[in-house]
């Protein structure tokens, strides 16, 4: 099964038992119905806006905020570059970063729930590490199906929670 590790580098929002238990389920649902290996690992750090700015403006040199971003491991290292590890290791597909001061923003916004709208930016930020994008309108549309798709399958949808 899919190895989920959720860190909270904030100290303004409190990240519950439950919250974590309801992103680690919902990232599993979607790496198992986008038939990732079971020995895959992904990382979610919760942070705030400062933070993901600060990230934002480093990585992506957009200094600004956002909501979430995304650091494939898999694109950084050409797959025949790549060194053969231990077959029974995790194989990290990369880390995920939310803020979740600016997911309570747009929950409100939005009108749904907080819990909502981090497994939303959970299931965006994995789409992103398994290669989906959405720079051009053609993937956009791609990559929300995806989305809704997932969150429905989960019953995560916008009345939920």
């Amino acid at each position: 099964m899919p190895e989920i590790i959720i860190s909270s580098w904030q100290g303004k929002i409190d990240i519950s038992a439950d919250l974590e238990q309801l992103l680690t389920d919902i990232l599993k649902f979607a790496l198992a119905r986008e038939q990732v290996p079971q020995d895959a690992e992904v990382s979610v750090v919760l942070v705030d806006d400062a933070y993901i700015r600060e990230l934002n403006r480093q990585y992506r040199a957009k200094d600004t905020h956002t909501d979430v971003l995304s650091f494939a491991m898999r694109e950084s290292v050409p797959e025949e570059e790549a060194i053969e590890g231990d077959p029974g290791a995790e194989q990290l597909l990369g880390d995920i970063v939310i803020s979740v001061e600016r997911a309570r923003e747009q929950a409100e916004e939005y009108g749904h729930s907080f819990e909502r709208e981090l497994g939303y930016l959970a299931v965006h930020g994995v789409l992103h590490l398994l290669g989906y994008d959405h720079e051009k309108e053609e993937d956009r549309k791609i990559m929300r199906q995806k989305e809704e798709e997932i969150l429905k399958a989960f019953d995560l949808t916008r009345g939920a929670i």
